[in-house]
């Protein structure tokens, strides 16, 4: 992994998260919006400039990849690299909800 994928997706924005942990199976981006809604009980809405510019940016670094297009809606999934990258994300995000709960385990 180059140094350019690290800086700017190590650690990810929320965003980059749900899109990249959506992205596990195809899927288009509207199909990506309803479902960060649906997995974060609607605390997270992602609006459209948000969710295309992503995809755009992912794509054009090599974290997912365009399938194919059907009715007008693009349909992508996650690549080897995106993986990678979200699997990093997973193994970070759990390290600090580790420590969160050991910290506050302790101060009982």
């Amino acid at each position: 992994m180059d140094t350019h994928i690290r800086k700017v997706y190590i650690p990810m924005t929320e965003t980059g998260f749900y899109i990249l942990f959506c992205l596990r199976e195809t899927i288009h981006g509207y199909g990506i919006i309803q479902k960060v809604e649906a997995l974060t009980q609607g605390e997270i809405k992602l609006s459209p400039g948000t969710m295309y510019g992503s995809l755009s940016k992912m794509e054009k670094d090599g974290l997912i990849r365009f399938v194919r297009e059907e009715d007008k809606r693009k349909f992508y999934c996650i690549t080897e690299l995106g993986n990678l990258v979200l699997k990093m994300e997973m193994k970070r995000i759990e390290r600090l909800y580790r420590t969160m709960k050991e910290a506050h385990e302790n101060e009982k």
